[in-house]
């Protein structure tokens, strides 16, 4: 099993920045790609950004060209850089680690982006 924890939530105003960390522990060797989502209430789970084990990434539409994922290896981190923070970017985000036979997750942290 992978164990991740996210931290670097917080409330910041709209055209702020933040960056969120997610470290992982345990298993991390069988991770194939490393996700960040983020969930406001009643809506389902969206994918933000990805990276693979290969370095290759992606984002989605809402946040190209603002937020930008990485990884330090050695430190097992994951980070996402988030930049021209919206109001709609307002979210609880989480990380996770995909395997080949199971998928895990962090227990998110909250972003609030006030307008």
């Amino acid at each position: 099993q992978v164990h991740l924890v996210e931290s670097g939530g917080g409330l910041v105003q709209a055209g702020g920045s933040l960056r969120l960390s997610c470290v992982a522990s345990g298993s991390i060797a069988s991770i194939n790609r490393r996700d960040w989502y983020r969930q406001t209430p009643g809506k389902q789970r969206e994918l933000v950004a990805t990276i693979t084990s290969g370095g290759s990434t992606n984002y989605a539409d809402s946040v190209k060209g603002r937020f930008t994922i990485s990884r330090d290896n050695a430190k097992n981190t994951v980070y996402l850089q988030m930049n021209s923070l919206k109001p709609e970017d307002t979210a609880v985000y989480y990380c996770g680690a995909e395997r080949v036979y199971d998928y895990n997750w962090g227990q998110g942290t909250q972003v609030i982006v006030s307008s």
